[in-house]
């Protein structure tokens, strides 16, 4: 029998990872979200490798943009209408 997926773990994403990922969810590029948010194009890749980790740690790893916004959605992090 399995588990539902809310009755998984959710992971612990620091406000700026959420920043990062969210963002670059809604844009075209890395690079994009680079310069919307000061940061390097490495920073941005940084940030989102943190949060795949952090999926991967709690046994829902996330390896594509849409298996992230996915688990973003399913946590409450992201809401697709507001996007």
């Amino acid at each position: 029998m399995s588990v539902p997926e809310k009755a998984l773990s959710v992971p612990a994403l620091s406000k700026r990872e959420l920043e990062v990922v969210l963002t670059w969810l809604t844009s075209v590029s890395k690079r994009e979200v680079g310069k919307l948010l000061g940061v390097s194009e490495d920073t941005v890749r940084t940030h989102i490798a943190r949060v795949r980790g952090k999926y991967m740690s709690v046994g829902r790893p996330a390896s594509t943009k849409s298996d992230l916004m996915l688990r973003l959605m399913q946590d409450g992090f992201f809401d697709h209408r507001n996007a």
